[in-house]
């Protein structure tokens, strides 16, 4: 089997690992296939948190004993991470399978190839790093989960060439295409949460939902981060408040909040986090420290421009998804996504890393790790308030 052949069916092994999307948490996305004679004869992917390991299920489901040749991919190794470390390893070696190929290891590193090791001892020829990158990349939130034991915090924005994300006057509809904005409903679907702050909700008053052609419309925990709760103050609240799935909205504030504007919002049956805080802005480290707390693996920020910005500012930004139109507005009173910073040389600059590039139609998606400098300079008058 040449590279071409085993990166095909690794290929295959994602599709089936990617019907899992978003419905795994906190347990990685995990495909396997099996290969006999050059054809794909049995699939299986993990469904859900409690589901078995998908080489028991694909093996059940193949109803006989592998052929002698035949191989097993699997994108991640069985491993303890992944609750499958004795299960996976003892349905491939009682099955007779002399081929396991993998794309990704463990990732907690004190797990990391443990599970291929053991098939080797049991007489398996394993090969490992098939399409590692975007093995790895599939379970960016569990693998941040498992090696940090903390959630990830992702932010999105979408911009035109220059940073902007509305025109002077306001008007942001739409700066990106029906693709890319498809595709953000695909991210909204992956993560177990989805986070914006008070002036989004009421400029906008989106409704963080994920509805992809064909799916029922979904709804994961809707985080809304309101210092001050002035989205509780208007006669009419936004419509997360009072919609279908109020019940998963979290409105996150502060104890400056007024106790009677809380009550308003329990009333409706929005539930109210109020955090601790040395003044009107939600702490980023105790918010999440929450998040952990009720087992939120994720939390994918959708804005504002002062939302991700003050993320930045703290450090507790870690993944960032930019989706970029071939737009240029040319003008400094436009709308910028980041501000705040006084960066006076590029090795104070914020950079991303393990970088991914998509297109989807006429728009880029740029994605990846933040980094930050060992200093960041800020424009504390920016920051100054809640």
């Amino acid at each position: 089997m040449n590279q071409s052949e085993k990166e095909r069916f690794m290929q295959a092994a994602l599709a089936e690992a990617r019907k899992g999307w978003g419905r795994t948490h906190p347990q990685p996305m995990i495909g396997a296939v099996l290969v006999e004679d050059g054809d794909v004869v049995a699939a299986a992917g993990v469904e859900r948190p409690s589901s078995s390991g998908p080489e028991s299920r694909l093996l059940e489901e193949l109803g006989r004993k592998p052929k002698s040749g035949a191989s097993l991919f699997l994108t991640l190794e069985p491993g303890a991470s992944s609750n499958r470390l004795e299960s996976g390893l003892r349905s491939i070696l009682d099955s007779g399978i002399k081929s396991v190929l993998i794309g990704a290891s463990d990732p907690v590193p004190e797990h990391a190839n443990k599970g291929a090791d053991a098939l080797k001892e049991g007489g398996v020829k394993v090969e490992r790093r098939i399409l590692i990158d975007e093995c790895e990349d599939l379970n960016l939130i569990a693998n941040h989960w498992l090696q940090r034991r903390v959630p990830i915090f992702a932010a999105k924005s979408a911009t035109t060439l220059d940073g902007k994300i509305a025109c002077r006057s306001g008007e942001s509809k739409w700066i990106t295409g029906e693709e890319a904005r498809a595709d953000v409903m695909r991210w909204r679907r992956l993560f177990p949460s989805i986070a914006v702050g008070a002036g989004t909700l009421v400029d906008d008053d989106p409704r963080l939902t994920s509805r992809i052609e064909g799916e029922e419309e979904w709804c994961g925990m809707r985080f809304v981060f309101d210092g001050l709760l002035r989205t509780a103050m208007g006669r009419y609240l936004p419509s997360i408040y009072t919609d279908d799935f109020r019940d998963n909205t979290i409105v996150v504030t502060t104890d400056a909040a007024g106790t009677g504007y809380i009550r308003r919002l329990e009333t409706e049956g929005v539930n109210v986090w109020v955090l601790p805080a040395e003044n009107m802005k939600v702490p980023f480290s105790v918010f999440r420290k929450r998040c952990f707390d009720v087992g939120i693996n994720g939390v994918y920020f959708e804005g504002g421009s002062r939302l991700i910005s003050e993320l930045l500012h703290t450090r507790e930004l870690d993944y960032h998804f930019n989706y970029r139109a071939p737009i240029l507005l040319a003008d400094d009173k436009a709308k910028s996504v980041y501000r705040g910073f006084r960066t006076e040389r590029l090795s104070q600059a914020i950079r991303l890393d393990q970088v991914r590039h998509e297109v989807f139609g006429a728009d880029q998606l740029m994605r990846g790790f933040v980094s930050y400098p060992a200093r960041l300079d800020v424009d504390e008058t920016v920051f100054s308030h809640g």
